[in-house]
């Protein structure tokens, strides 16, 4: 049998595992890729070169700055500042609650975002006299945007990152370029909730002591502690974000003062000015996505060196057509992909289609950066099922949904995420770059 195939048979294995659930997702990509190296897949050398990839590293320092957030109260005292401050009517309310779900879980992760603002959402609907069954689905589909509009608002954005540079692509998506889409895609998704997807939003009195639960403990800081939280985090997004404006304008840094060096040193001070414990910055840093991240970025360099990548794009373009263009496979991958993130996690889901998006590309001798910014897309899109996605379950029970509220909202959103999705990266990542 062929080094390929073993590959592909070792790949099949990963993906029941990983949509049953059956074994936990770290154990899953920490055995493949272990099971890589027995197989003579990769070098056992190589098995965990994951675990020191600079997208991993800026990955759990901005987890650490943003449970900083969380713990001090910032996030609390932002969420009531914004979503009060956009009116008292439903339609106000609902933008209120995207935009600020949205914005926060950009640098939050979208589980937290949800946790830290449904006990808002809730007093709010409570003292306004709204049903807080039409504002909080708006809130989870927010969070789950939001996560998409830079590499660590959610791990699927790290998983392609990943993906790529474990098949040899070395110009990976910076911290801030999936804005580009990831802002046109949460805009999209406010404008639907408000002229469409709210009239499948259901109407239901729900009993006071879930208007009155606190989803999660609230640690409320002095206000000395939220202003140097603040301050922190101002700091590491224009020391990020600087970088590249300055590199734009021909001045190039100091090879130091790279995005996760910045992070790294911001989340330091979180934890020296006090702004939350050691303890908790440990709990803050999601450890299973920084797990599966390592093990699938082995077994992705696996695909590709085994020639499993080859044999995968072979059999998709046979159900496609050796002809197809870029576009149309993309997609289908897109569409692939976001019916797979309605059962099973989106980190799980981005890290099985990714090698698959890249060895299409390649076949069609296309830049895979298109396919791969496609499939984290999809991966976010847990829209249409209450068990897609964490913030769809936390949400499920306080505002008294069945499985076909999200069934009848989710599913056009998306579609418009399809629709969205598609027509920005053509532009922005074309297929064929320079002709």
């Amino acid at each position: 049998m062929s080094q390929g195939l073993l590959c592909l048979i070792l790949l099949l294995v990963i993906s029941i595992l990983f949509v049953t659930e059956l074994i936990p997702l770290a154990v899953t990509a920490l055995g493949g890729a272990i099971a890589c190296a027995v197989l003579g897949l990769v070098p056992l050398a190589e098995v965990f070169n994951g675990l020191a990839e600079p997208t991993v590293i800026l990955f759990a320092a901005m987890s650490v700055i943003g449970s900083s957030i969380f713990y001090t109260g910032l996030a609390q005292r932002m969420a009531e500042f914004m979503i009060r401050g956009f009116g008292k009517s439903e339609n106000a309310m609902i933008i209120g609650v995207m935009v600020t779900g949205a914005l926060l879980s950009s640098i939050l992760s979208n589980t937290i975002t949800t946790a830290c603002l449904l006990p808002v959402v809730l007093g709010i609907c409570a003292d306004k006299g709204l049903p807080a069954s039409r504002q909080l689905m708006p809130l989870a589909f927010a969070c789950g945007l939001g996560g998409v509009i830079t590499v660590v608002g959610t791990p699927p954005n790290i998983i392609a990152n990943g993906a790529l540079v474990a098949t040899g692509f070395r110009d990976t998506f910076n911290f801030f370029e999936f804005a580009k889409i990831g802002l046109p895609l949460t805009g999209a998704g406010i404008l639907y909730m408000v002229l469409i997807g709210k009239r499948f939003l259901p109407q239901r009195e729900l009993p006071t002591d879930l208007k009155l639960t606190r989803a999660v403990e609230i640690t409320t800081s002095d206000p000395k502690k939220i202003f140097i939280c603040a301050f922190i985090t101002l700091m590491v997004l224009l020391g990020i974000g600087g970088r590249k404006w300055l590199a734009l304008h021909g001045i190039v840094l100091h090879g130091a003062f790279t995005a996760e060096i910045v992070a790294v040193a911001g989340a330091m001070l979180c934890v020296l000015t006090g702004c939350l414990t050691e303890k908790q910055a440990y709990e803050g840093i999601d450890w299973v996505s920084v797990l599966v991240y390592a093990g699938m970025s082995t077994i992705a360099t696996a695909v590709e060196t085994s020639g499993a990548g080859r044999i995968l794009a072979g059999w998709i373009l046979e159900v496609t057509g050796p002809t197809t263009s870029p576009y149309i496979v993309t997609g289908v991958l897109f569409i692939l992909t976001c019916l797979l993130t309605q059962v099973t996690s989106n980190t799980a889901t981005a890290a099985l289609m990714c090698p698959a998006g890249i060895a299409v590309a390649k076949a069609l001798q296309a830049d895979p950066r298109a396919a791969v910014m496609a499939i984290a897309v999809a991966s976010s899109c847990a829209f249409a099922s209450p068990v897609g996605t964490p913030p769809n379950n936390l949400v499920r029970g306080p505002g008294g949904y069945k499985v076909l509220d999200f069934l009848k909202t989710g599913s056009g959103l998306c579609l418009v995420s399809f629709l969205v999705t598609m027509l920005v990266i053509q532009q922005v990542w074309p297929f064929f770059p320079g002709r």
